[in-house]
């Protein structure tokens, strides 16, 4: 008999009503998207392994070897492990470019964070003529290296330079600013941070406007001085953009070759000498290419603009954790 549940019949053993097969096209339409997907990333994927990780792999496998003109031709230099990186560090070019490397790319970041940092926040008080006049600082971003630093070293040539020229009249003698080891690398620094200067204001300038004037408003009516909000509002809360300005910054000022290249080729001596242009210089500057030292230099400089990245991801993720 059947039974009855309220008092209405119920079929015992009743099958229940088949249910509709949803499952293919839910798969196809998941494997629609995988595809899509995946033809979206593709052309990002091709142009990250030919232009990063290909290029990457052949420095690597350049510093491996003992690599000649004529074996880069015929493909069959000798396997050396890591004997180029011991001569690297060995040779007595190594400690004179590794310490012109640190200070121009120390000063240069913090000179040009500084410059930048003073330039945003004064064009960050609106005024007539502040967008011409920020649009002016962007020249030297906008000129071609090559552009800038032959001005540079027609400015500061010893004979005929402007800049000599001008200590003349005020009854200063001749500096020899490009050919002498005590102001080589200097020169080479100060040029530096002018180009840079243009991509710091831009950064931090557009930083500055994520800041709420609330917080400046509440500032003042606690009574804080122009100094106290700057110190207290404002950089606190650049921090972040802060952070990546100089983290580019670093990796930029590494390897730069150009500018120091034209001014001074490294010299006089190794008084300019930097890493990055002591590759070069290995590898073309000398008539007699020498690729596997100078892919060997060039690596310990992706070394050490690695070892700022994780140092940035560290001290982010422990920000973001507090």
């Amino acid at each position: 008999m059947p039974s009855t549940v309220n008092g209405a019949p119920v079929v015992v053993g009743a099958a229940a009503p088949a249910t509709t097969r949803s499952a293919p096209p839910r798969r196809r339409r998941m494997s629609s998207t995988r595809w899509a997907a995946l033809a979206f990333l593709a052309p990002l994927l091709a142009y990250l392994a030919i232009f990063y990780a290909y290029p990457l792999y052949r420095n690597v496998e350049l510093s491996l070897h003992d690599y000649t003109p004529r074996a880069f031709v015929q493909g069959n230099a000798e396997f050396l492990g890591l004997a180029n990186y011991a001569d690297v560090i060995a040779s007595s070019t190594f400690g004179p470019a590794l310490r012109n490397t640190a200070l121009f790319t120390l000063v240069s970041i913090v000179a040009q964070y500084a410059i930048g940092l003073a330039l945003a926040v004064f064009f960050h008080h609106h005024f007539r003529l502040s967008g011409l006049l920020r649009a002016m600082f962007l020249v030297p971003w906008l000129l071609p290296l090559i552009v800038s630093a032959s001005t540079w070293s027609w400015m500061l040539n010893s004979e005929n330079g402007i800049v000599n020229s001008v200590l003349e009249a005020f009854g200063i003698g001749q500096i020899n600013w490009l050919t002498s080891p005590d102001s080589a690398l200097w020169s080479v620094i100060v040029a530096n941070i002018w180009l840079g200067i243009p991509f710091n204001l831009v950064i931090l300038y557009a930083g500055l406007q994520n800041i709420s004037g609330d917080l400046y408003e509440a500032a003042a009516l606690d009574g804080a001085n122009a100094w106290q909000r700057f110190w207290r509002v404002t950089f606190p809360l650049l921090r972040p953009v802060s952070a990546i300005t100089l983290l580019l910054g670093l990796i930029y000022t590494l390897k730069v070759v150009d500018v120091i290249w034209i001014m001074t080729t490294g010299g006089p001596g190794h008084a300019s000498l930097t890493l990055a242009v002591w590759s070069y210089r290995e590898a073309f500057g000398t008539g007699q290419p020498d690729f596997s030292p100078a892919a060997a230099v060039g690596n310990l400089l992706i070394v050490i603009a690695l070892a700022a990245g994780f140092v940035y991801l560290y001290l982010q993720r422990r920000e973001e954790r507090s």
